[in-house]
């Protein structure tokens, strides 16, 4: 079963991303629980989104707590929140920043980072900082969990006019390929 934690802030679709990506999921075949978490329920406060997939049926209801995957649609949110808490060893962290892979702070058993500059992205799409859609092409590209056709599939239930709908698309597809996936770890195999 894998587990992800989605960070944005209140407005940027942090929740929105969530249900287009459970679609997407499902699209594959995979069984999926979308659990939005809402907290002061503000534009611009920190909010999360939390995504359970598996090939099997899922039978557990309660939060996630020790997620395999970060996903940070908003560059700043790092600096509110611990992005980092709980994830599993070995887990990764798909982030949104101009800034290099040198310049950030990881934790030291982070297996995979995925970075995309989705701010610029954004701006030259929407004219506007909102990342959500383009950071799902991202994630899609740094853990291969989901493919971008089916992220596309989901992206056509979420309810957009045509221009937001040939955007998004766009959007997606641009995070997909203009972002920089790093394995920064092999995974230990014990000896028996």
């Amino acid at each position: 079963m894998h587990e992800l934690r989605i960070h944005g802030r209140g407005g940027q679709g942090a929740v929105l991303a969530s249900k287009i990506l459970a679609k997407a999921l499902v699209e594959e075949g995979k069984f999926v629980t979308a659990i939005p978490a809402f907290g002061f329920e503000r534009r611009g406060a920190p909010v999360a989104a939390f995504i359970r997939f598996d090939d099997q049926e899922i039978r557990r209801i309660n939060n996630i707590y020790a997620p395999n995957s970060v996903l940070s649609i908003d560059s700043s949110v790092i600096r509110s929140i611990n992005a980092f808490e709980g994830l599993q060893p070995g887990g990764t962290w798909v982030h949104t920043t101009k800034e290099a892979k040198e310049q950030l702070t990881l934790p030291e058993d982070l297996s995979t980072l995925g970075l995309c500059d989705a701010v610029t992205i954004a701006m030259e799409i929407f004219r506007r900082p909102i990342t959500n859609t383009i950071m799902l092409g991202a994630f899609a590209k740094t853990t291969g969990a989901v493919s971008l056709e089916s992220l596309k599939k989901g992206l056509e239930t979420a309810n957009f006019r045509d221009a937001g709908l040939q955007q998004n698309m766009l959007a997606i597809e641009r995070g997909y390929h203009e972002t920089q996936v790093y394995h920064l770890q092999q995974h230990l195999v014990e000896a028996i």
